[in-house]
């Protein structure tokens, strides 16, 4: 006897949810591997194999139907693979997107005359670096370009010494220095003068005509550790350790990435 009953008809979007779930698994095992995007896995607590699980469960899927759609999508993975960096490039934004909303008011409030740029532009670029740093030296001119040509730029510079005593000693100067209103002279003078040795700070604190009694009671008061500790807690929270690292908008880069990246970083929509 023929069996004139209508097969059932199926959900194509609960096809999509499964699917999505088994790209997400395989970005899962990528990430796994990934030592560079493991911090981004290691915040999400999301767990693919058991959405894979309830979506085959809710979409009423046979044992044998699943073993071919996860066929269907191995296949089109091994074929297409660039998807799965394609697809740990968006998680790991959507972290950092996460991780930006909690601290970015704190980020892009700096320490009392440590800015550059225009004070009140909309368009705000954040640097976290070293005195030590021979990337951060060398992106100076990269970013003295932006302010030049963009008058809408607030930079907020962040003392973020990683790099050993040297550092320590040219951040605490560095924040005394703009306690004179003399931030930026001592900024540029400083990394002019190369490695920050005591000899290099006094003599980066001198050009910048700095009051050196005032500076170094300021260098050692309790504000100025509490902003250093502060820089340390926030380069935290969105989850990097090294300089440069620059924040704008949803955006964040790291390294000496030149004129051309912070531009676009600056002006594309966050």
């Amino acid at each position: 006897m023929i069996n004139s009953a209508k097969p059932a008809t199926r959900n194509p979007l609960l096809y999509v949810m499964l699917g999505g779930c088994l790209l997400a698994l395989a970005a899962a095992l990528y990430l796994t591997f990934s030592a560079d995007a493991r911090s981004a896995s290691a915040s999400d607590n999301s767990d693919p194999v058991a959405a894979a699980d309830s979506a085959v469960r809710t979409a009423n899927i046979s044992q044998n139907e699943r073993r071919a759609m996860e066929a269907i999508v191995r296949e089109y993975i091994l074929t297409h693979p660039e998807i799965i960096p394609e697809a740990v490039d968006v998680l790991q934004k959507r972290d950092t997107q996460g991780r930006l909303a909690g601290s970015r008011s704190a980020i892009e409030t700096p320490f009392p005359g440590a800015v550059a740029g225009n004070p009140n532009g909309n368009q705000v670029l954040v640097e976290f670096f070293d005195y030590a740093c021979g990337f951060c030296r060398a992106s100076l001119p990269d970013l003295n370009r932006i302010i030049a040509e963009n008058n809408d730029v607030k930079v907020v510079f962040r003392e973020f010494p990683i790099l050993g005593e040297g550092s320590q000693k040219a951040a605490r100067m560095a924040l005394a220095a703009a306690e004179q209103g003399k931030y930026r002279a001592f900024h540029d003078a400083m990394f002019a003068a190369g490695k920050p040795t005591d000899q290099n700070i006094a003599a980066a604190a001198q050009a910048a005509g700095l009051d050196m009694a005032r500076a170094q009671k300021v260098a050692g008061s309790d504000a100025v550790t509490q902003e250093l500790q502060k820089n340390f807690q926030l380069a935290q929270s969105v989850g990097f350790n090294g300089t440069p690292t620059w924040v704008t908008g949803d955006h964040v880069l790291e390294g000496a990435v030149g004129y051309e990246a912070l531009n676009e970083a600056i002006t594309s929509p966050s």
